[in-house]
């Protein structure tokens, strides 16, 4: 494809998604129809079902675009010096940071997103470059680590991470404070207790108990295989 009718192609996807963005705050995500989308963006139907063959396919574009920046940002932690925490905490303040301009998007579209049925769940099918983009975040974190993780450990705590992380932004969702200064309170002091966890966990002392725990989340990730990483 000619640079210039990719860049003109790229142009027009982006005003298709801001305009989703626009009307999904302004009417709700299930108001919103395409027609109306499309209206707006001042493109034909038929063209923003080209670029988008549904409303879910154009809000996982807004995530792939949320998370795009959010790679970008994690870039300055992981060329930072530190160990485990450092860079969680870094990794976390900095994803924050990033989304903090898809506040009321994500508020909005978490209505929907909640049921585990939508294609709109971050542990739906339709999510799933999304979710395992980001546990490779926390998988590079883990790897890099100067901290001495079992390898059984080490292996499912990418994993784990995600889903504490995932929490953390359940909890901004919801946050109303100035600056989401609660979300960033919640970062500083959980980061210290999940990195404790961890070096507790990693005691040759702990071993039984780990692998129970262990054990315990494959039992639960074999009965949801939607879960599962590749290769895990």
């Amino acid at each position: 494809m000619p640079a210039a009718k990719s860049g003109k192609s790229d142009r027009t996807r982006a005003i298709i998604v801001d305009t989703a963005i626009d009307l999904f705050r302004e009417r709700g995500y299930e108001e919103t129809t395409m027609r109306e989308i499309a209206q707006r963006a001042g493109v034909a139907l038929g063209s923003a079902y080209y670029y988008f063959a549904s409303k879910e396919h154009l809000v996982q574009a807004l995530y792939a675009r949320m998370q795009e920046e959010q790679l970008i940002a994690f870039e300055g932690v992981f060329e930072s010096k530190g160990g485990l925490k450092e860079r969680l905490l870094g990794l976390l303040l900095a994803e924050l940071a990033a989304i903090e301009p898809y506040h009321k998007i994500s508020l909005v579209l978490f209505r929907s997103g909640a049921d585990p049925a939508s294609p709109l769940s971050p542990f739906s099918e339709a999510s799933r470059p999304i979710r395992e983009t980001a546990i490779a975040v926390f998988e590079r974190l883990v790897r890099e680590s100067n901290e001495r993780i079992p390898e059984d450990l080490k292996t499912e705590l990418p994993y784990l991470l995600w889903l504490y992380q995932m929490g953390i932004i359940l909890f901004w969702i919801y946050d109303k404070s100035f600056c989401r200064i609660r979300s960033q309170r919640l970062i500083l002091h959980s980061v210290d207790i999940i990195c404790r966890l961890v070096t507790l966990a990693s005691l040759p002392l702990m071993l039984p108990v780990r692998k129970r725990l262990l054990k315990l989340l494959a039992d639960l990730r074999a009965e949801q295989p939607f879960l599962d990483l590749a290769g895990a």
